[in-house]
């Protein structure tokens, strides 16, 4: 009978034990799937966060390349100014440059006659004072080039007299 009684307490005890382990897996297994729910909610959260960093990365590179594509046009239609006002800056310099060769010969025509009379070197300087007086730039009416073909007549003028 001790022998019985001996296997009953072994199995009341190995009864607890087993008790006490299936409490403890169960526990156990209960902060496993607390932290896999926690780890899935970490998990979707970081999976949102980087959708919309990937996103907004998106965005930003497509702004970039439409502010790279203004920047670019912008330089290149600041190149065709430039070449085009480099282009009319030539094409001024060469007319500029054809005048003074070639003068205009109607302007210096107009300047011999109203030069016209001074047979001496007083009433050319007395004519010469009143033409720049009338044409000189600085004034309302003034005309750089006409002054300029004056003051060459009047050199010219007095050089001969000389």
């Amino acid at each position: 009978m001790d022998e019985l009684k001996e296997a009953k307490l072994w199995l009341f005890q190995e009864n607890i034990r087993l008790e006490n382990a299936r409490r403890e897996l169960n526990a156990s297994q209960e902060r496993f799937l607390s932290e896999r729910v926690q780890l899935r909610k970490e998990l979707d959260e970081l999976n949102r966060r980087t959708v919309m960093e990937r996103k907004r990365l998106r965005e930003e590179n497509l702004f970039f390349e439409k502010k790279m594509a203004i920047l670019q046009d912008g330089f290149r239609q600041l190149d065709e100014d430039r070449r085009a006002f480099e282009n009319q800056r030539r094409a001024l310099e060469e007319r500029k440059s054809r005048r003074e060769e070639t003068g205009n010969p109607l302007l210096e025509d107009s300047v011999r006659l109203l030069f016209r009379g001074t047979n001496n070197p007083l009433a050319l300087r007395k004519r010469y004072r009143d033409l720049v007086k009338i044409f000189h730039p600085d004034n309302l009416f003034g005309d750089e080039e006409l002054a300029q073909i004056i003051n060459r007549e009047y050199l010219r003028r007095r050089n001969r007299e000389d």
